[in-house]
């Protein structure tokens, strides 16, 4: 079946037999020892290929293809001595035209996943077999997003959010974390220290323990105090220029176009340079701005 206009893959998901696809790049030994490499290993091993590989027909070649991604599983199947493979069919020749259209696993959709596999019947110890982790980290999956707010969970879900962060945000109540989920986001932050410190900063109404000390080191009660009042200031200014942002801009476009339109005339140009000549050169380094 032929990609429709402006598709970037195939519809169809082939097998295709690995001695027809080329890598453009070589695994090295080191590569093998690492263990991000054993990981999917054993994965491929357990329950075998769940992330098709991503080729593109060379055009002289009938029925060969360029390997776009995937070449850590490719590796993985010969060492396996399997022979054959599913594969996406790119209609565009470059790796960064894949990761431009697919977005990886987040922890979360891969908690879900493991949830699925559990609820399905496959047994812990499996699963952290196929995933060359400690059965610890799947049973600790299990409970990852209890006391989460859904609206929570769906906003962070295809965020790269470490699972440190999730359980950090239990912490607070659950309008807490949909204000903390949203700052995450705006600010495209989702680190351990982020969610640990807007934590720290929010007011005991909104902890779930709120008879327990903030643990803050080297800080007294009282600048914990004064930086949740500080922090609530920045939250408010921040929420206020998130929402009139679009509207700024809109205004200063206009501007600038009124500016140029005003220095184009020549008259009003002479008059500036000769009794407002510093107004004039912020006007002409305003108009000269090619992005706001």
């Amino acid at each position: 079946m032929n990609a429709p206009k402006n598709e970037a893959f195939e519809l169809r998901l082939p097998l295709i037999q690995l001695g027809d696809i080329l890598p453009v790049r070589q695994i090295k030994d080191t590569d093998r020892d690492l263990n991000r490499y054993k990981t999917i290993a054993a994965s491929i091993r357990e329950i075998g290929l769940l992330e098709p590989l991503v080729v593109y027909p060379q055009p002289k070649t009938k029925g060969k293809y360029i390997l776009l991604d995937g070449h850590t599983r490719i590796d993985i199947l010969k060492s396996f001595e399997i022979k054959e493979a599913l594969c996406i069919i790119s209609t565009e020749d470059e790796a960064y035209s894949y990761n431009r259209h697919v977005n990886h696993l987040s922890p979360i959709q891969e908690n879900g996943m493991i949830l699925r596999a559990i609820k399905d019947g496959v047994p812990p110890e499996r699963i952290a077999s196929a995933l060359h982790v400690d059965i610890k980290k799947i049973k600790a999956s299990m409970n990852l997003l209890n006391g989460i707010h859904p609206e929570v969970v769906e906003m962070l879900n295809a965020k790269q959010v470490t699972p440190g962060a999730l359980v950090i945000l239990k912490r607070v109540k659950p309008v807490r974390q949909l204000e903390m989920a949203e700052l995450m986001i705006s600010t495209n932050t989702f680190t351990v220290a982020y969610v640990r410190a807007l934590v720290a900063n929010t007011p005991k109404g909104h902890l779930l323990n709120p008879e327990k000390p903030k643990q803050l080191g080297g800080l007294k009660p009282e600048d914990i105090a004064r930086m949740e009042n500080e922090s609530n200031n920045v939250e408010q200014d921040y929420k206020i220029a998130k929402e009139s942002y679009n509207v700024d801009v809109y205004h200063l476009t206009l501007a600038r176009g009124y500016l140029r339109k005003l220095l184009d005339n020549a008259r009003i140009v002479k008059f500036l340079a000769s009794k407002h000549a510093d107004m004039l050169a912020e006007f002409q380094t305003l108009a000269a701005l090619e992005a706001l």
